[in-house]
């Protein structure tokens, strides 16, 4: 029998991707999303991601479950969209666990998204799993999306918490725009550039997700990153190579903020925060990196 995965708000990029993965390795993949679509190349299933359903079935004797649900950071951190951020996450994790709860045989592990917004933005030094927690917003949104998973009673499932850096990929995420941007030759630097980006090229985040259900040993946070971060200013530098493009002049924050929030409609913090963050337990495991360095993983995704 095939083992089965349980992809909880698996229906972004990330998850997706993830699917398509598994299935090629023999899993069945079910991805439980709000708006599920009867022709997916993977089952879909309805869930609402607060409370309990026909969807709870799905987790009986699953051998791995993997949380990616929360509403997206891509909008302006007013007080609503904050709300909404933190209780679409907390709220499915408590969801969640109560179905697991009811399990005669629960998910034998729980893979968690997190980020490494944990560690708070535009601080000093590298990251390391055991850092203490930032102070900002998207760090208290972390702290509390782990919080609601760490205090459920799992006596039969292990957990494993990913704390996802950048995720470099051509069908979403950051990577498409400063790529466009970058072709028109308005690849400069953001700000003072010297924010830190912490990334990890899509192939990589997808094997470290696959281990982390699979190796009983692993358990706990992880950050899921290269072991090579950048400033904005070299990942600006090292992007325009790759594309083939010159020196641009950098974008003042005063321009990205007011960018940010009327063209884009995202908050400037996105792109003007930052930190530097380390994969130390992945490399205690020694993960093998495809991709350990920036320049290697542009001209990756330059092909594409």
């Amino acid at each position: 029998m095939s083992p089965k995965a349980i992809l909880a708000g698996g229906s972004g990029m990330l998850g997706r991707a993830l699917a398509q993965k598994l299935v090629g390795l023999g899993w069945e993949v079910v991805i439980l999303t709000r708006s599920p679509k009867e022709n997916a190349t993977v089952r879909e299933v309805l869930w609402n991601a607060e409370s309990g359903g026909a969807w709870t079935e799905e987790l009986e004797g699953a051998a791995a479950l993997v949380n990616f649900s929360g509403r997206s950071l891509q909008c302006i951190f007013t007080l609503d969209n904050s709300r909404e951020i933190l209780d679409s996450r907390v709220n499915a994790v408590r969801a969640l666990g109560k179905a697991v709860a009811k399990c005669k045989k629960p998910p034998a592990v729980w893979v968690q998204c997190s980020a490494t917004g944990y560690y708070g933005s535009n601080g000093l030094g590298l990251c390391y799993e055991d850092a203490p927690a930032g102070q900002d917003f998207l760090a208290e949104v972390c702290v509390q999306w782990e919080a609601a998973l760490n205090t459920l009673e799992l006596a039969a499932t292990r957990r494993v918490v990913l704390r996802l850096g950048v995720v470099l990929d051509t069908q979403g995420g950051i990577y498409p725009p400063l790529a466009k941007l970058t072709r028109r030759f308005l690849g400069g630097t953001a700000g003072s550039g010297e924010q830190g980006i912490s990334w990890v090229h899509r192939s990589d985040a997808l094997e470290i997700f696959l281990q982390a259900m699979q190796r009983t040993g692993m358990t706990g946070p992880y950050n899921v990153c290269a072991p090579e971060p950048v400033t904005n200013a070299d990942f600006m530098r090292v992007l325009r190579h790759s594309l083939i493009r010159p020196w641009t002049p950098p974008a003042p924050a005063l321009l990205i903020r007011w960018v940010a929030r009327n063209v884009m409609e995202i908050d400037p913090q996105l792109i003007l925060g930052g930190r530097s963050c380390s994969p130390a337990r992945l490399q205690e495991i020694d993960f093998p990196f495809e991709f350990p360095e920036l320049a290697g993983a542009l001209r990756d995704l330059a092909k594409w």
